[in-house]
């Protein structure tokens, strides 16, 4: 049975049918409501100078401990500077640690400089910031026990090598907890804080580590292959 024009009026053509495989070229974006995302947007400021120096302050990190690590395990210049890998270790430890806290005190600038949002200013929002915070300590804690503070800050590259690859918690939960937990962290102060660029920081912090992370684990895997056939000849 077929449409009259009485009942198609102005000869309208009725609906095709979706394309099931025509994917996000189905999607009338016309429709779309991006109120909410406009909405996030005006709370942002990326020119801010704070916002900029936290960004570098994130993506230096992680490179710079990297670089200088590689360093240290190709030439040993640290090491010998200071007559002892674990003398060497616990001084990059430290500036490791300072750092990062330079790292969190500007993030938590640019949270406090910058605007809150409305729609996160929610007592379940709060919580579930509290939730990922107490989460991500519980990660960062238990991986530095596990780990020590050798294991924690690269001792690998100095030479100072574990026995055997840690399996216990939390590494049978994720493999960087210390990375991860410390991930969760900002993101819990970021929903704390209701702070809509404290979570732009965080995906920033996790980017910058998964990208650390392809490049560290591998070269930490050679490290300790490197020691199998040493430890075959003794």
């Amino acid at each position: 049975m077929s449409l009259s024009d009485g009942d198609n009026p102005a000869g309208a053509r009725p609906p095709v049918p979706l394309d099931c495989c025509g994917g996000l070229n189905n999607v009338d974006y016309s429709k779309m409501d991006l109120t909410p995302m406009e909405d996030f947007l005006k709370h942002l400021s990326f020119q801010d100078s704070s916002f900029c120096i936290a960004v570098i302050a994130i993506i230096f990190n992680p490179l710079f401990w990297n670089v200088v690590a590689r360093w240290e395990h190709r030439t040993r210049r640290i090491s010998r500077v200071f007559g002892s890998p674990y003398l060497a270790c616990y001084c990059l430890a430290c500036v490791i640690v300072l750092l990062n806290v330079y790292r969190s005190h500007s993030i938590t600038v640019v949270m406090k400089a910058q605007a809150r949002w409305e729609v996160m200013e929610r007592t379940e929002v709060f919580y579930t910031g509290v939730a990922f915070m107490v989460l991500g300590t519980l990660l960062v804690i238990s991986s530095f026990l596990t780990l020590g503070f050798t294991g924690t800050f690269l001792g690998d590259y100095f030479g100072i090598l574990m026995e055997e690859k840690v399996t216990g918690f939390p590494f049978n939960i994720t493999e960087n907890p210390m990375y991860w937990g410390s991930t969760a962290n900002y993101l819990g102060l970021a929903l704390t804080s209701a702070s809509p660029i404290g979570l732009v920081l965080t995906v920033i912090v996790a980017v910058a580590y998964k990208v650390a992370l392809t490049f560290e684990g591998p070269f930490t895997e050679h490290i300790y292959e490197e020691r199998s056939p040493r430890r075959k000849l003794e």
